[in-house]
């Protein structure tokens, strides 16, 4: 199966040779996290490519994450940042739309923000404009204006990140504010990352008592608007596993569906370059090679 993980962040350590913005806080658990360790970390878990997502705690910056699609275009895209509230933002975005690498822009928002507010106005229809999908940390309270926008902008793709749970919360009490989701199934331009799912359970592996809730978002969404992700430096399990408990623990997926939910269904959504494994891409070296 092919395995694309929707978000993963990357960061360096701050250093006088890269620092940090002032004011700038560490990750609680690691001063740093590199391209190189996320691909041992991907080989370990049968992980083919990953979606970076840079840290809110690094602030904007997109070059880390950059870096490494540039350098493993094969492995690594980028969903990048931007400060919505930059009196230039059309124009960064334009400048971001033309990095390579770069398939979109991910999005966090503070408690009680709204999403309509005139200082992020300009963002939906330039977004729609570039072709530019959007992932959004987006808290349950926003999901109306979600669904405002989307309807709106039918030509804006909006993934929402991590079921929009409730922040803080396990098990049933994180998926309390879950038909909020549910109801935006009917619009197309939506779609769910279903991810970190082990974060939000105080069981251990496989997390039985979510599965019902990943079950409610494939019978409205579809396997088509269904990412998985891991949200790796979260997770409370190894990284096979946080695979495993989508690929061998839910029987009720059927076989073409998880493939979508899996990795094929995010690299078409981010019109990524057709999938193909490892295996069959290191099996036609091996011939290209005995051809010499």
């Amino acid at each position: 199966m092919f395995v694309v993980d929707s978000q993963v962040h990357i960061w360096p350590a701050n250093t006088p040779e890269r620092p940090w913005p002032p004011g700038t806080k560490s990750h609680k658990k690691r001063a740093s996290f590199s391209k190189d360790e996320l691909l041992q970390e991907m080989e370990t878990a049968d992980v083919d490519r990953v979606v970076l997502v840079p840290p809110s705690w690094q602030g904007d910056s997109n070059e880390f994450a950059l870096e490494a699609a540039r350098l493993h275009p094969d492995r690594f895209a980028v969903m990048g940042r931007i400060d919505p509230a930059r009196p230039d933002g059309v124009t960064v975005l334009s400048d971001l739309k033309q990095q390579s690498g770069m398939k979109g822009l991910r999005l966090t928002f503070s408690t009680g923000q709204s999403l309509a507010t005139s200082e992020v106005a300009w963002l939906w229809p330039a977004a729609e404009r570039a072709g530019m999908p959007l992932a959004l940390a987006a808290r349950s309270e926003m999901l109306q204006d979600v669904a405002n926008i989307a309807r709106k902008h039918p030509g804006i793709k909006l993934a929402i990140d991590h079921f929009a749970v409730v922040r803080n919360a396990l098990d049933d009490a994180a998926f309390a504010e879950l038909p909020r989701l549910l109801a935006l199934e009917k619009l197309p331009n939506i779609a769910v990352k279903v991810s970190a799912l082990p974060c939000l359970s105080s069981e251990a592996y496989p997390y039985k008592g979510l599965h019902k809730y990943v079950r409610q978002v494939y019978e409205a969404f579809g396997p088509e608007r269904m990412f998985w992700g891991s949200d790796w430096s979260r997770l409370p399990c190894s990284y096979r596993q946080a695979v495993t408990v989508f690929t061998e623990e839910m029987p009720w997926l059927r076989a073409a569906d998880k493939e979508l939910i899996m990795g094929g269904a995010i690299c078409r959504w981010l019109d990524w370059e057709p999938a193909q494994s490892r295996t069959l891409g290191q099996a036609k070296e091996t011939v290209v090679e005995n051809n010499r």
